[in-house]
C-alpha cells in the first residue's frame, strides 16, 4: 500500500469525519485504497457506503452525520432534532429528515429514516448547520421544531408538540418573535395559538 496515500486519506477522513467512497475519489484516493484500509483496520464501515476511522469516537449523534451523508440534501428534524436540542429525553429509533419536496424516492438502506417533505422556504427557514464528528449537519432550530411539531402533530403526536412547548419554552431556548416567524411560514399561528394563550 502507498504509505504517502494512506497517510492523505487519514488527514482526509480526520477532516470530514465520514467518507462517502466517491468523496475518496474527488480527493484523487482510489476506491482499492479504502477498501485496503478496511482490511488491515484501519476504516471501518460506519454504515452502507459511509466510512470511518477505527480510532474516531463517534459521539451521541452518529446517526445524524450518517444521516445527511446519505441523504445529502436532509435537514435534521422533529423528534430527532429535538433530542439534539435536548428538548426531549426520548430517543427515536428513527432520524426524523427534511427534503424538498419531490427529491426523496427511496429508503437508504441499513438506515431507520423518518422523511418530510417540504418546499421553498418551507425547508430552509430555522435551519441551521452544526459539526458533527467532522460533518456539517443542518438541524431545524428550536422554535423551528416545534413548530414542526404541530405541524406534524398527526404523526408525532399532539402531547408531544405541547410537551416540547412547554419544555423550551421554560428553558428559555427560543424568543417567541421567532417562534411566530416561523409558525406565519409554516401557516400553524392559528393551530399553536391555544396552546400559547395556555402556557402564558
Amino acid at each position: 500500500m502507498n504509505r504517502s496515500k494512506q497517510q492523505e486519506a487519514i488527514q482526509l477522513f480526520r477532516a470530514k469525519g465520514l467518507l462517502r467512497p466517491c468523496e475518496m475519489e474527488r480527493a484523487g484516493l482510489s476506491r482499492g485504497l479504502l477498501y485496503q484500509m478496511v482490511v488491515d483496520g484501519t476504516v471501518l464501515r460506519s454504515g452502507r457506503g459511509i466510512y470511518t476511522l477505527a480510532d474516531m469516537a463517534l459521539s451521541e449523534n452518529h446517526s445524524y452525520a450518517e444521516a445527511v451523508k446519505r441523504v445529502p440534501n436532509g435537514i435534521i428534524c422533529l423528534l430527532s432534532a429535538l433530542r439534539f436540542h435536548k428538548i426531549t429525553m426520548q430517543n427515536p429509533t428513527e432520524v426524523w429528515v427534511a427534503v424538498p419536496h419531490g427529491s426523496w424516492r427511496s429508503q437508504a438502506r441499513g438506515l431507520k429514516l423518518r422523511v418530510v417533505q417540504y418546499s421553498g422556504s418551507a425547508l430552509t427557514d430555522g435551519v441551521k448547520s452544526h459539526q458533527i464528528e467532522g460533518v456539517t449537519v443542518p438541524v431545524t432550530s428550536v422554535a423551528r421544531t416545534i413548530v414542526d411539531c404541530f405541524k406534524f402533530r398527526n404523526k408525532i403526536g399532539t402531547d408531544v408538540a405541547w410537551e416540547a412547548l412547554r419544555e423550551a419554552w421554560g428553558k428559555k431556548l427560543f424568543k417567541m418573535d421567532e417562534l411566530w416567524s416561523h409558525g406565519r411560514t409554516l401557516r400553524m399561528t392559528r393551530v399553536m395559538m391555544p396552546y400559547l394563550e395556555a402556557m402564558t
